[in-house]
């Protein structure tokens, strides 16, 4: 299936913060790659694995 994605930077990125991770949705998921390699390829999560993973980072579990 071709989809064209629109990736956003996460709102907490800057160019200062090394760290920095882009979601686009996508068709039954959302899409998480890394915004200074876009190239290298993207995740592809359903929604309740990304819910799950953002409780997780909040929670300081990993």
């Amino acid at each position: 299936m071709n989809e064209e994605a629109v990736w956003r930077k996460a709102s907490r990125s800057g160019p200062e913060q090394g760290a920095c991770v882009e979601l686009a949705g996508l068709v039954g998921a959302v899409g998480v790659r890394d915004s200074k390699n876009p190239g290298a390829g993207h995740l592809r999560l359903s929604r309740e694995a990304l819910a799950l993973l953002f409780g997780k980072v909040r929670a300081g579990i990993g």
